[in-house]
């Protein structure tokens, strides 16, 4: 069995959808009243292109094409918020990602900030969430951070191992990200999390221990193991992880194991959190993330307001996500949503399944039940297939039954989620794929025109 098919971060993917017509936002406005909405802030600037992403990102930009995209931004939430106010909707978490974030200047940045207070409410326990990496990690900005409120900074160091990082096409240094890190950890965030690769061309089981060594030195709060996947859009050579997967998953087994005996839980295939010395044995509670409304502002993130997902048409070519780019800053009217995907209920049950199998403690039998009114292993009859081959159980806890992954399974997330796929859906994807394959756009983005 390839373990590496697919990472299932959401359900469909953005490949999946398609032009939409006569959906205007203020018909799904009441999905976002009263608290507990999300708010997702896009910025697609980067220093430069990793060479295994296939993120929608451009790089070579200046200060002032970034002024410009946050004049866009604001464009859009005035609008958004114009449509929202009888809703008087709450937004308790909000996450900024790209690209990368810290990219901005201290100004632009500042601004940032400024937009997302003035236009969304939060509340007093918003969580604020945001990413970085090791070049744009500054005491000035990281102080910026911390007057906004940020509760969680997430850096991608993915090795301490110059040799990989360089095979990955990384711009930093080992070292920038340990001098990064542990100024990241001067400022006290609550939260601190640290990504990892695995199955670098080059890295062994050894390195990559060493690697994770040096981060618990720091007590990252959480950490985040990602198997190198290279995909269209990459330029790197297209090479899925399958083809070393082998190679892949023994690190991952023993990467994944040393974390847990280092006092860290494991959530999912990739996330560790680490957990207090008084309640070691602590579970993940649950939570549910079938059926959250998520608004996104930028190019290249998306919403969810029930079964309206949408966003900007998905890019990862130079040529496309400048285009993209472009029409996202020269929009006039954000109220029509031109470009998305309308789920069916099975396909609501398809993503419910996903989002909660793929992470403790698992799909809760009785709410999966109650919200629609079947059976989770009559609907899908392969889950009784993983059961029955070990990468499943049923565990009772808190007065219900989970379908949880064993920890085999777990491993194998990349492998089982996609089984889950509908028909229809993979054929869009494959469609979008073999668009893709005969693009003759450059691989990676470059400067806007």
């Amino acid at each position: 069995m390839n373990p590496y098919i697919q990472y299932m971060y959401s359900y469909p993917h953005k490949t999946a959808y398609r032009t939409l017509e006569g959906i205007f936002l203020q018909d799904y406005a009441h999905l976002l009243s009263g608290s507990k909405n999300s708010l997702y802030l896009h910025l697609p600037f980067c220093q430069s292109k990793c060479g295994y992403c296939n993120l929608f990102s451009v790089t070579g930009q200046t200060p002032s094409a970034f002024s410009s995209y946050l004049d866009a931004v604001e464009r859009q939430a005035r609008q958004y918020q114009e449509i929202f106010s009888a809703f008087h909707p709450a937004f308790t978490e909000t996450a900024i990602g790209g690209g990368t974030p810290l990219l901005l200047p201290q100004d632009l940045l500042e601004r940032m900030f400024r937009i997302l207070d003035t236009y969304f409410y939060s509340g007093a326990e918003r969580e604020l969430a945001i990413e970085t990496a090791p070049n744009q990690t500054s005491r000035e900005k990281l102080q910026i951070l911390k007057q906004a409120g940020a509760t969680r900074v997430s850096m991608g160091i993915q090795s301490f191992c110059d040799q990989e990082l360089q095979a990955l096409g990384r711009q930093h240094q080992a070292r920038k990200a340990r001098e990064a890190l542990a100024l990241l950890k001067s400022f006290g965030f609550p939260c601190i999390n640290v990504d990892f690769i695995y199955g670098i061309p080059g890295q062994t089981i050894e390195s990559l221990l060493t690697s994770l060594k040096e981060a618990l030195a720091f007590e990252p709060d959480e950490i985040f193991l990602y198997p190198l996947y290279l995909k269209h859009g990459a330029w790197l050579p297209p090479s899925p992880v399958s083809s070393a997967g082998h190679t892949a998953y023994r690190q991952y087994q023993e990467a994944s194991a040393f974390l847990r005996g280092e006092g860290y839980r494991q959530d999912s295939m990739r996330r560790f959190v680490k957990l207090a010395v008084s309640s070691p044995q602590e579970q993940r509670p649950f939570s549910e993330c079938g059926f959250g409304t998520s608004l996104a502002l930028g190019c290249g993130g998306r919403s969810y307001l029930g079964n309206l997902h949408f966003c900007t048409p998905y890019a990862v070519t130079a040529g496309e996500c400048s285009r993209q780019l472009r029409r996202f800053m020269d929009t006039e009217d954000f109220s029509r949503i031109t470009h998305g995907i309308l789920l069916s209920e099975d396909e609501m049950k398809r993503r419910y399944a996903i989002r909660h199998l793929l992470i403790r403690p698992g799909l809760d039998i009785q709410r999966y039940q109650q919200t629609f009114h079947s059976q989770a292993l009559e609907d899908f009859s392969l889950l009784q297939d993983w059961i029955r081959q070990g990468y499943a159980i049923l565990s009772p806890a808190n007065n219900t039954d989970y379908l949880t992954l064993t920890e085999e399974g777990l491993g194998l997330s990349d492998c089982l989620g996609p089984q889950l796929i509908s028909p229809q859906i993979r054929t869009k994807m494959e469609e979008w794929e073999a668009a893709l394959s005969v693009s003759k756009d450059e691989p990676y983005p470059q400067s806007l025109p």
